[in-house]
């Protein structure tokens, strides 16, 4: 007989139900932003996301080998049209002016939509919290109905306390005010 003292933790049968539906959910609130963008910001995330590809990056290689190519008489048959490369340098300041902006248009959408993903997730985190909280004092009140005493009383009426994000962040901003310059936060 083989008895060992541990085993492979079960494998899940699924997503439960509520973990399911919190993900279509999720799924159904992008499209819904994604449909509500403006012709504008669709256009700005295509461009980004196709400069943003190897796709890009090939043509252009390709593109600006012809031109150099072409323009110091590498390739015969065709005559030079930009033998200084100012054609070209102005071509790609201008497009590397174009491309950053739409860059930033693409950026400014992600972090409004990384803003209000962090505000659910603080909303979340602070209602599970207050939950705790009244779940503890509930457990409280059964364990002194029961004559035990699990927690010492100081600490127990700490935890019994809501959180608030208010002295949380006046904490944070202390600390940062605290920390040496330059240094990790």
């Amino acid at each position: 007989m083989n008895a060992t003292l541990t085993h492979p933790s079960p494998k899940p049968p699924g997503l439960s139900s509520v973990l399911a539906r919190n993900m279509q959910r999720m799924q159904d609130r992008r499209a819904q932003v994604q449909a509500e963008a403006t012709l504008a910001e669709r256009v700005s995330d295509a461009i980004t996301k196709f400069a943003g590809s190897m796709t890009f990056v090939i043509i252009h290689a390709l593109a600006y080998s012809a031109w150099i190519g072409i323009n110091l008489k590498v390739v015969p048959g065709i005559q030079p049209f930009d033998s200084s490369f100012v054609v070209l340098a102005m071509e790609a300041s201008v497009e590397a002016i174009f491309l950053s902006t739409f860059v930033l248009i693409s950026q400014n959408r992600m972090m409004a939509a990384a803003a209000k993903q962090s505000d659910l997730d603080l909303q979340i985190n602070l209602l599970a919290e207050h939950e705790l909280t009244r779940l503890i004092s509930l457990v409280d009140a059964m364990a002194r109905k029961m004559g035990v005493e699990a927690i010492p009383a100081g600490e127990l009426a700490e935890i019994k306390e809501d959180v608030s994000p208010e002295a949380v962040l006046d904490g944070l901003d202390e600390a940062q005010a605290r920390a040496p310059a330059g240094g990790n936060r």
